[in-house]
């Protein structure tokens, strides 16, 4: 009989369904024991879709002995708490971004899951999306040349919930819109990020204006990696036009495209090899299969006693980079990470 790696979700909204559907209907090897909640309605409602049980409070999920690994989709500011508790009790961890709100916190929570000897992945999906992967293969053929650099954009028609137009909560649409842009870039490039410089306005969201000054919901980004490579990251929330989310990749010798406004695809462009394409599939679920494939890739390395592919130190860096882009804009200067500084 195969063995199943016995879950609990934690935070049963949109996220934490995605998850734990695919986990629990996609034959991954993975089956939902238990749901937890903070709306109690939300718990017993998922519970009666996984034909499991539910508990009020998340700590009693994680003393049940029958349960291998967690699925942690709540607000980020509980992640640090929630991570090193079922770290202590030896549950695998799958945790959704923002990892955390500071880099502290990561650290402790990479710290418990590696005392403990649990996986400790951080849902990044597009590295898992067909797309992403074609162009890295692209990339790391020498294609297109040097990768010198990568323009990453994210936007969408949904505005904030309440708690995350307070940037003290949120870390504002750095961390909760683009902190897929800014692992593309590392993953990309294969280089950490020296320094940013960013620009942000609140343009749609006026109502919340007096309330919340600092809030904004559009940024753009300027990056330099450490090997010598530059970025940019463009984010916005609450457009009107659909979800949008597309990478442009410039090397030496030619130019790699992922997405467009009506599909999903990789297209590279050269000199001597001119115009190649292959869509994908549809934009309207544009990353269905990458989330499919991401939580197949947790349960595996479960099952397989390996590192995650997305791993805790992933989730660091990115965090390191949304508190570096939320200083300049809040300073208006470039912001260096982890104290360097150099030619801007």
């Amino acid at each position: 009989m195969e063995e199943k790696i016995r879950v609990g979700l934690i935070g049963a909204g949109r996220a934490g369904m995605i998850h734990a559907r695919n986990m629990a209907c996609r034959g991954q090897g993975a089956q939902v024991v238990c749901v937890s909640d903070a709306e109690e309605s939300n718990a017993h409602s998922a519970a009666q879709e996984f034909g499991c049980e539910y508990a009020a409070d998340y700590r009693t999920l994680l003393e049940r002995s029958d349960i291998d690994a967690v699925i942690i989709a709540v607000p980020t500011k509980y992640h640090r708490r929630i991570v090193v508790e079922a770290a202590g009790y030896k549950k695998h961890i799958f945790c959704e971004k923002p990892m955390a709100m500071n880099v502290r916190e990561c650290e402790d929570m990479i710290r418990a899951a590696e005392q403990n000897h649990v996986i400790l992945q951080i849902g990044f999906m597009r590295r898992f999306d067909e797309s992403f992967r074609r162009a890295k293969e692209i990339v790391e053929a020498g294609s297109i040349g040097e990768v010198v650099m990568v323009k990453s954009l994210t936007h969408g028609p949904s505005t904030p919930h309440e708690w995350m137009y307070d940037i003290a909560k949120s870390n504002g649409p750095l961390a909760e819109v683009n902190s897929h842009d800014i692992d593309t870039l590392r993953w990309l490039t294969g280089a950490e990020v020296l320094s940013v410089y960013a620009l942000a306005g609140n343009f749609r969201c006026g109502k919340v204006r007096e309330d919340y000054p600092d809030f904004y919901d559009s940024v753009l980004m300027s990056v330099r990696m450490d090997n010598g490579m530059i970025g940019c990251i463009d984010g916005a929330q609450g457009v009107e036009y659909g979800y949008d989310a597309r990478v442009d990749i410039m090397g030496t010798k030619g130019l790699i495209t992922i997405g467009d406004l009506k599909g999903k695809s990789t297209i590279t462009y050269t000199k001597s090899g001119g115009f190649q394409g292959d869509v994908v599939k549809s934009w309207m679920d544009l990353f269905s299969e990458a989330y499919i494939r991401e939580d197949q890739s947790f349960i595996q390395s479960i099952l397989e006693n390996r590192a995650p592919d997305v791993s805790g130190w992933d989730g660091m860096m990115a965090v390191d980079v949304v508190r570096a882009g939320n200083e300049s804009i809040r300073t208006g200067n470039i912001v260096w990470l982890n104290g360097k500084q150099g030619k801007g």
